[in-house]
């Protein structure tokens, strides 16, 4: 072999390792994963948030602690920003074992009970919901999500409370959602509430809501301020309306084949930190929600309801409440006993 060929050989090779050295490198920055030799399990997640959201930095703790008290034997794959899928694509690559974990929306396909935690004006305050889900009433609802194939360790919340960015107007009562676009995720009881409303709920992925809102295909949409600002919603709207009108439950799904084949050492810890977790998600993204608050307020413009109009929104959204009690759902006695647990 000439000298020329073997000149020309050696780059190919320099070429190749450079594009591997580049894909690793990439990889790692988006998930900052690293595989020892020596694991024995491999947990897949993803979510849609990007890697500066409080549900990514809770995973991140989550990847950490696990590996660290496991001593590797589970290795903990993380991939943000909807690396890989939207989030319906990502729930059903759990159910189907593509991959091990997911946090997210479309909590009914996990227990359709999920729904009597998100009804709209439910709580008055974050802590009625957290006294909810540590009640036996709350862990039941996580237990009997095995039934549809997912197993959740553990629920926290899915940040604060959702509220209202709008364009053309702000929204100041129940009146004001006559006639309005408003981007809704794929989530039942959202679109029901603004439908009950007189608003025109459209489906979009959450991933393609900042493009909708800047075209015009929408003129609102709704969201925790941390999502707001995550995704950076404010820069294509104008008004923020604080309404406070629902909460999300944020289950931690995980694929129960997966988690079964655990030895019990193993589940064990898993189910340790999994717990440690979703606590910390809550006190750091329930924690920052003031401060995306406080930048909002910088970029669009605020406007407060006073008791006497979300009365009026309580009392105009009961029908959302009826329909799914007459659906099956639960019953008007979860219900109460729902509100009961609350305080």
């Amino acid at each position: 072999m000439n000298v020329k060929k073997m000149r020309k050989y050696f780059l190919y090779f320099i070429l190749v390792c450079c594009a591997v050295f580049i894909l690793l490198a990439c990889e790692k920055s988006q998930s900052g994963n690293r595989q020892p030799l020596e694991s024995e399990y491999i947990f897949k997640y993803a979510h849609t948030q990007s890697r500066e959201h409080p549900r990514s930095k809770s995973m991140l703790f989550f990847k950490k602690k696990l590996e660290q008290v496991t001593n590797g034997r589970i290795v903990v794959e993380l991939y943000f920003s909807g690396i890989l899928g939207k989030e319906s694509e990502v729930l059903t690559m759990v159910h189907q074992g593509i991959i091990q974990g997911c946090r997210g929306g479309l909590f009914y396909r996990a227990n359709q009970k999920y729904f009597l935690l998100a009804l709209p004006f439910f709580f008055e305050n974050i802590e009625q919901f957290a006294r909810l889900m540590e009640s036996d009433f709350g862990k039941q609802i996580n237990k009997d999500s095995l039934r549809n194939g997912y197993y959740i360790p553990a629920c926290g919340i899915a940040g604060g409370f959702r509220n209202i960015t709008s364009n053309q107007k702000p929204i100041r009562s129940p009146d004001d959602f006559q006639g309005l676009k408003i981007r809704t995720p794929p989530l039942d009881i959202t679109m029901k509430t603004f439908s009950v409303l007189g608003a025109i709920p459209e489906q979009i992925p959450y991933t393609e809501t900042y493009l909708a809102l800047a075209q015009g295909i929408v003129d609102a949409q709704e969201n925790p301020y941390s999502n707001i600002v995550d995704m950076k919603f404010y820069e294509v709207q104008t008004y923020l309306s604080v309404l406070n009108w629902q909460l999300h439950p944020d289950p931690f799904y995980v694929n129960p084949d997966w988690y079964n084949a655990l030895p019990p050492d193993l589940k064990l810890a898993f189910d340790t930190v999994a717990a440690e977790t979703m606590a910390y998600s809550d006190e750091i993204w329930l924690n920052s929600e003031e401060e995306y608050f406080d930048f909002l307020k910088d970029k669009l413009t605020v406007n407060h309801l006073t008791q006497g109009v979300i009365d009026r929104f309580k009392k105009a959204v009961k029908p959302v409440w009826q329909y799914y009690v007459d659906a099956g759902f639960f019953s008007w006695k979860d219900i109460e006993t729902a509100q009961q647990l609350r305080f």
